[in-house]
């Protein structure tokens, strides 16, 4: 029993890092209640020790915590390649939204509430790794869980405006009824298979007959709560308000970690459970009973068009980019839609740009209404002239979120569009385009008003601290160089495709 402990604590040392991290970083808030300016260094070195350790287990292939030993193993968690490019991607994004919030203004007004600030954040990560690994229902439940109730307090930590405060009330009560819908869709499969393992239920699944309508409807309430993570239309009515009232710092680490855990559960939970076989090509042949690639179409064609169509009205910069990300989910639910190997690199290409990208946009907005005081578009006005490093850093990051080259974000959904074209499905594949070419406009509209409007009174220059500088280069770099050399780029994530199964 001991022997088996430590070798399933060995799989999951990231996780336990965490952990141990946001102990700390609670038992040093209560230590050091009158200076709290170490407490985001313990969660940096924290996240530092648990990048390496995932690092490390890049070439794991195992399950933690076995529950049954049968010509299949089953396990708790799964921890695997892919499984291990999510996790250092989030633990990406986390080490760079610490960073991100220390130049937060917002941040800096509650700083004698930093302890719970960093606490939850770490809570939020630790729910993210076990999401990203779960291959039990349970698991998969109570990491949602883990990583929704600490952002549901992040969403109005502040409490600086009533929009706060509005974020974390919208943001609680969608995710109740999408957790609640999410929890029945599970008791609804537990009770057709007996199983709540996702290797056990696929066991199940090929060897039974089951009412198919019941099935259909368990599996739709269970895409709810994961629609919900992803910001997956109908289930994104919360994104524009929650991310418009939250700490900018808040806002994109939901934009970007949130749904990679998301996205990575979705996908393990989709070949988990369901695939039959893999063809040598690496497409994948499913169960039958419920179709899966039809559900995926119509659920990405929505989201992308919604987002794109509904960002074009938008003057408030965090509102324009909340929408810019729900249509990013569509175009990342086209390459799960393709259910190939193909596909999900796809996927996995553009998260690991889309984390550069995005975060580099708000991090920009977030600089510009720390000076100016406003995320509105007209106080945009000749801000590239007042201050061209922020406004040609910000043209070249929605550049890329466009998808134009020779920007990193060129790559990453030329993959998409060829992974849905070599799946033939080429109707879907010019909507995406046609989506592509909507959103240059409500991009390139920022632009405009940088350099090209009039404004009533000359923007004075924002003057940039040498770290924001550092912040802005370490996001921008990579974002022009994978545009142009993205070879590595692609090695790393097609090493990184093995996910454990049947």
């Amino acid at each position: 029993m001991l022997e088996n402990l430590i070798t399933d604590a060995n799989l999951i040392v990231p996780e336990i890092i965490v952990a141990v991290t946001l102990l700390l970083v609670v038992l040093f808030d209560l230590i050091f209640h009158k200076d709290k300016s170490i407490i985001p260094y313990i969660g940096i070195v924290g996240l530092f020790a648990a990048l390496y350790y995932a690092i490390q287990g890049l070439p794991q292939n195992s399950y933690a915590f076995t529950t049954a030993a049968t010509s299949h193993q089953y396990g708790l968690l799964a921890i695997d390649s892919f499984g291990s490019y999510f996790k250092i991607l989030i633990l990406i994004t986390s080490i760079l939204i610490i960073f991100f919030s220390k130049a937060s203004s917002e941040i800096q007004r509650i700083k004698d509430r930093s302890g719970e600030y960093y606490a939850l954040i770490m809570g939020m990560v630790l729910g993210m790794l076990f999401m990203v690994s779960a291959s039990d229902l349970i698991i998969i439940y109570l990491s949602v869980e883990l990583l929704s109730l600490s952002s549901y307090v992040l969403a109005g930590f502040t409490k600086l405006r009533d929009r706060n405060s509005e974020a974390s009330l919208k943001y609680l009560i969608y995710g109740a009824v999408s957790s609640g819908l999410m929890l029945f869709g599970i008791s609804l499969l537990y009770g057709m298979t007996g199983n709540t393992n996702l290797i056990a239920i696929n066991t199940v699944l090929r060897n039974s007959s089951i009412n198919i309508l019941t099935y259909s409807f368990s599996l739709i309430l269970i895409f709810v709560g994961i629609g919900f993570k992803i910001s997956a239309v109908p289930f994104h009515f919360w994104t524009p308000d929650v991310y418009e009232g939250s700490p900018i710092s808040i806002t994109a680490f939901l934009s970007v970690a949130s749904k990679a855990a998301g996205f990575a559960l979705l996908i393990r939970f989709i070949k988990t459970a369901f695939i039959l076989n893999e063809t040598d090509s690496g497409s994948w042949s499913m169960i039958e009973f419920f179709d899966w690639q039809t559900f995926i179409i119509i659920i990405s064609i929505l989201t992308m068009t919604l987002g794109n169509f509904v960002a074009l009205w938008q003057n408030n910069l965090k509102r324009m980019l909340a929408y810019s990300s729900i249509a990013h989910a569509g175009y990342m639910l086209l390459g799960v839609a393709v259910l190939s190997n193909q596909g999900i690199l796809a996927v996995m290409i553009h998260f690991l740009v889309y984390m550069l990208m995005n975060i580099g946009a708000f991090y920009i907005v977030m600089l510009i209404a720390n000076k100016t005081g406003s995320e509105d578009i007209d106080d945009y006005n000749r801000l590239g002239y007042a201050s061209p490093f922020l406004g040609v850093s910000l043209s070249i990051f929605l550049i890329s979120l466009t998808g134009l080259p020779p920007l990193a974000g060129f790559i990453s959904k030329l993959y998409i569009f060829l992974a849905v074209i070599d799946a033939k499905l080429i109707t879907v594949a010019v909507i995406a385009v046609i989506n592509s070419v909507v959103s240059l406009y409500y991009y390139i509209r920022v632009l405009k008003h940088m350099f090209l409007k009039k404004a009533d009174q000359e923007p004075k220059g924002l003057k940039l601290a040498p770290a924001e500088i550092v912040f802005v280069l370490i996001l921008l770099i990579p974002t022009i160089i994978f545009g142009l050399y993205f070879t590595p780029m692609i090695e790393f994530a097609r090493n990184s495709l093995s996910i454990l199964g049947y």
